[in-house]
């Protein structure tokens, strides 16, 4: 239908209903391959290393290996994979804990489906899912003064992480700025680069603390 590469996904979850529902609801969607269902992330490493999928669909609170353990694990030996949070509330101090351990975004476990594609599609090309009092409070979780540290960044740029920290897709801020989504991701890979981050919700911290934008 479309040249848009296949997203693979795999799931860690331990609700057996919810589990099923999401690994159904995935196996149906077209350009998304399900690589694996776990009800836990004991043995996390040597079970990404087995998928080394694009994007990680993650429950927070699991026996064990918690969510956000997971995220640390995941973002330090595989960087280049997505972590979309799974939650129940999205005021759960643990959401901003795990956006700050490098997740992408999060959606509520009782999130529509569509959205829930629609969610794994855009993290799945850098975006960020999260809401502007997530945002607040993953800043007022820092301690520490902004850095003085100078980054310096296009106009261009600036716009692209002011779309960023409105919570905007890669689709939407193309539309607002009038530019194609594949400048959108260039712009984003920029500034990846200049802030020294690895995700969107990263670089949203980093914008507010530093005042970028």
């Amino acid at each position: 239908m479309n040249n848009e590469p296949t997203i693979s996904v795999v799931i860690f979850e331990d609700n057996a209903a919810l589990r099923d529902s999401l690994a159904l609801l995935l196996q149906n969607s077209s350009g998304i391959e399900l690589k694996a269902v776990y009800a836990d992330a004991t043995r996390l490493q040597s079970r990404m290393e087995q998928t080394l999928p694009d994007v990680v669909l993650m429950d927070i609170q699991m026996p064990g290996v918690n969510g956000i353990e997971a995220v640390q694990i995941i973002k330090e030996k595989f960087p280049g994979v997505q972590v979309m949070m799974q939650t129940v509330f999205d005021s759960d101090d643990k959401v901003f804990a795990s956006l700050c351990a490098g997740a992408s975004g999060y959606i509520l476990k009782n999130t529509e489906p569509a959205r829930v594609i629609q969610a794994i599609r855009e993290v799945a090309g850098g975006g960020s899912f999260f809401t502007p009092s997530i945002a607040k409070k993953v800043l007022q979780s820092f301690q520490q003064p902004a850095n003085a540290g100078y980054v310096q960044l296009t106009a261009r740029e600036k716009e692209v992480l002011q779309g960023l920290v409105d919570g905007a897709s890669y689709k939407m801020i193309a539309a607002k700025l009038d530019i194609r989504f594949g400048t959108v991701h260039t712009h984003v890979k920029n500034i990846y680069e200049k802030l020294h981050v690895n995700s969107a919700s990263e670089a949203v911290v980093k914008a507010i603390r530093q005042r970028l934008v």
